[in-house]
């Protein structure tokens, strides 16, 4: 192995996966909404962007939280 040559990680390191969440299916339901909405009566656009505004910001929210939470790898 040559000094230039980037350190492995070790086999076996933890991999980190995202737990499940059921944001992606309501802002498919809100997206929905609204672009029904846009057809049949405005209030269903309210209805729509409203929620899907709500689900943005706890999608990001919660993608903060999570990203916090990662454990700090200091390869030096």
């Amino acid at each position: 192995m040559s000094p230039l040559d980037r350190p492995t990680p070790p086999a076996g390191e933890e991999i980190h996966i995202p737990e499940g969440s059921i944001q992606p299916l309501l802002l498919a339901l809100f997206l929905t909404l609204f672009l029904i909405g846009l057809t049949f009566h405005w209030v269903l656009c309210v209805i729509g962007g409203i929620g899907m505004l709500w689900v943005i910001a706890r999608w990001i929210k919660d993608a903060r939280r999570e990203l916090a939470e990662l454990p700090v790898h200091h390869d030096h």
